[in-house]
């Protein structure tokens, strides 16, 4: 049965529907597409509907924007040996094809990003962030200089906790200390946006020395690197194709001691995120996992991102040349970025060791200078009452170990979970205090000092002003927020846990000038603290 389409009719229908398939398979819109391939949308809208015929021109650019793997531009040869059959042309061949030119790209693409590598190491506290990318000149001008950004967002799913904890602590440039190079002539570079949680810069094709501007046709590499603490960096690593890119690759460089996982999801402007396309590979480098990904012609606007969690975070190991068997939280430059390092410990002082042996974290991991994470709840409920309960059972254990004449607490980080959870023992009550989700609403503004120690590092204590009352608000288990007042001792106690859950040790609250004092040497152990 005839449906009175011609063959070319129905090679051009093809055409057309590869290009919509295409077209939502990337998430743009008609807008959003005519804009990467230099066209008025409502020539999109029209060849859609097949009141305008598919070009060449438009084939290509179609192909090199929406980067289908040939299927745009092979339809489109169909129906052009079609057509040109018709009108009585000899087409070369049985099955001409005509590969897309490799040089050819769309229109205003001017830089070509023809391999790029990026690489996030977390090394003692700090993410370092290097880019390689070898680049090519396909515009008509000298390119001068090459944009780069860099955003952070402590909370990716909580965007006014990420936006208040970034006022608080933004990022800073001499902290980011970044550095640019091309080939082998350093980069100048200078600030266009400067906001708490996002920076851009200009990197320069030129220095002291003189200019190097890329020319039309010509080929370079550039690197960069940035540092940012893990105080600001969430745990995600995102990349956004901005120019037509051949080759694209992420690595994550994280410590095989934290126990990470990784995954990683695609996203564009209109698109829903949606797991990457192909696996993500590992390999073991010494003490480092080592994860990779990497696809080649990204469409543009895509975003790649590869997050991940640590399932713990382990106790480190001696390290070659030191005298003691961890490294210690108060050796010189062992702080977290933007952490005051604290006083020095007496020399010979060392950890108490009935706390490791009994599970809790000792000074040095990682765990104890990030941020823990909120529990999604109630939905995670079940995994917020188990965290709970094992803070439970290991406050049970260390009771055994010392009487904790002052009261007692452990929040989740100290047993290697990064989650938002405490418990608090006061003295001389029977009802703990769980602490989920918590955040202070409102601390009074009479504060004292007291000595406090650390199940992290027992071996000290240190002399810390805290508010006399505190205003806590918490979350159930199912989801609903309970406000809480807390007074002297027990505020001193609470105050310390969400301290410890905001990646804080009781050393940050001291002044540099402050000493600790060795466990031997105090002398009100045993004794609550007086009011």
């Amino acid at each position: 049965m005839s449906t009175g389409e011609s063959p070319v009719q129905r090679a051009s229908a093809e055409f057309v529907a590869e290009f919509a398939r295409w077209r939502a398979e990337r998430g743009l819109s008609k807008k959003q597409l005519a804009a990467a391939m230099g066209f008025d949308p409502s020539y999109l809208s029209h060849v859609e509907a097949h009141r305008h015929r598919p070009t060449e021109d438009f084939a290509k650019r179609a192909e090199a924007v929406l980067q289908s793997g040939g299927a745009i531009w092979r339809r489109f040869r169909e129906y052009d040996d079609l057509r040109a059959n018709t009108r009585g042309r000899v087409v070369p061949g049985p099955a001409r094809e005509a590969p897309l030119p490799e040089t050819w790209l769309p229109p205003g693409a001017g830089l070509v990003v023809e391999r790029e590598s990026a690489r996030l190491s977390l090394v003692d506290g700090v993410y370092r962030c290097t880019v390689h990318r070898s680049l090519h000149n396909a515009g008509p001008e000298p390119v001068t200089g090459y944009l780069i950004r860099i955003a952070v967002d402590r909370y990716p799913n909580e965007s006014e906790r990420s936006n208040a904890h970034h006022r608080t602590h933004p990022l800073d440039w001499g902290e980011l200390g970044l550095v640019a190079s091309c080939e082998d002539e350093p980069m100048h570079w200078r600030i266009k946006t400067d906001r708490d949680a996002f920076k851009a810069a200009w990197l320069l094709f030129e220095n002291d020395h003189g200019k190097f501007p890329l020319y039309p046709g010509r080929r370079t590499s550039i690197q960069y690197t940035y540092n940012v603490g893990a105080d600001k960096w969430g745990h995600w690593f995102q990349r956004a194709v901005r120019l037509p890119t051949r080759r694209l690759r992420v690595e994550l460089d994280l410590p095989m001691s934290m126990r990470p996982v990784v995954w990683g999801v695609e996203t564009s402007f209109s698109a829903p995120a949606v797991p990457l396309r192909t696996p993500i590979e590992q390999e073991i480098e010494g003490d480092r996992a080592v994860f990779g990904w990497e696809t080649d012609n990204p469409p543009l606007h895509a975003r790649y991102r590869l997050e991940w969690r640590f399932r713990s975070a382990g106790i480190p190991t001696q390290r070659e040349g030191t005298h003691d068997a961890r490294p210690s939280l108060f050796e010189s430059g062992s702080s977290a970025p933007g952490e005051h390092p604290g006083p020095a410990v007496e020399p010979g002082a060392t950890e108490h060791a009935p706390m490791a042996a009994a599970g809790v974290v000792q000074r040095g991991a990682e765990v104890l200078h990030l941020p823990a994470r909120w529990f999604d709840l109630p939905r995670e409920e079940e995994l917020a009452r188990a965290t709970v309960q094992r803070l439970t059972d290991a406050l049970d254990r260390l009771s055994q170990l010392h009487p904790f004449t002052k009261g007692i607490g452990l929040a989740a980080p100290q047993l290697g979970l990064s989650l938002a959870a405490a418990v608090v023992r006061p003295q001389g009550s029977a009802e703990p205090i769980v602490l989920v989700n918590p955040r202070v609403l409102r601390s009074s503004a009479e504060v004292d000092e007291r000595y406090e120690g650390c199940l992290s590092f027992f071996d000290v204590r240190g002399q810390v002003a805290r508010p006399l009352q505190l205003t806590v608000e918490s979350v159930t288990f199912t989801g609903e927020r309970v406000e809480s007042t807390y007074e002297q001792a027990v505020a001193r106690l609470v105050a310390h846990e969400i301290d410890h859950l905001d990646g804080l040790l009781y050393v940050d609250r001291m002044s540099g000038e402050a000493p600790l004092v060795p466990v031997e040497e105090y002398d009100q152990t045993g004794r609550p603290w007086a009011y």
